[in-house]
């Protein structure tokens, strides 16, 4: 698996991580987004809904989902974890693609990606089992 707009729609997939894994598939080598403005960019109101996404992204490394941090641009989690072994890949990852971390962790703000897609292009998720508030 590599691409989840060309596969299938299954049951181990579903349309919100598709949509997430999408918008990470946007931010380029060298850059990180927070887990907050990707959940923007799918009009989500929930960054750990997006990290729970995340955290089953079958479609790795082509959904590059170690480039995706908190918000205070901290490394954040990886693979389901918030320290130990998969955060220093993670950050190893991303050093290797020229994200620059300063020395008490913190991504610097130059390699912060902004998503900047217009309404249009990208509407709002619903979620299937709510009604329209």
């Amino acid at each position: 698996m590599s691409d989840p707009s060309s596969t299938p729609p299954s049951e181990n997939v579903t349309e919100f991580q598709r949509r997430v894994y999408a918008a990470c598939s946007r931010i380029p080598p060298g850059k990180v987004a927070t887990y907050a403005g990707l959940a923007r960019s799918i009009g989500c109101g929930s960054p750990r809904a997006v990290g729970q996404a995340l955290k089953r992204n079958p479609f790795a490394p082509a959904v590059p989902c170690h480039r995706v941090v908190a918000s205070d641009l901290t490394i954040g989690g990886f693979m389901g974890r918030r320290e130990g072994e998969e955060v220093s890949r993670k950050r190893g990852l991303l050093e290797a693609e020229g994200v620059r971390i300063e020395n008490g962790g913190r991504i610097k703000a130059c390699c912060l990606f902004e998503f900047s897609l217009a309404k249009s292009e990208m509407p709002a998720y619903e979620h299937p089992h709510r009604s329209g508030d």
